[in-house]
């Protein structure tokens, strides 16, 4: 194997460790995007829903 073949490799591995942790980044940016939205459409949800009357039974049965 000669020099020229050991840098290239070397390359390859270089870029794809960087390819990797910018996929990594990318998909935790997506997962912090998605907690967020997740989070204003259930507070979004709870203001819209109004709260039971206190002293009715939920029919959990029927």
């Amino acid at each position: 194997m000669d020099l020229s073949s050991i840098g290239a490799v070397s390359i390859d591995m270089h870029l794809a460790q960087t390819q990797q942790s910018v996929s990594v980044a990318m998909l935790k940016k997506a997962m912090d995007t998605t907690t967020a939205q997740s989070e204003q459409m259930i507070d979004s949800l709870r203001n819209t829903i109004p709260a039971p009357l206190s002293g009715h039974l939920l029919d959990t049965y029927a």
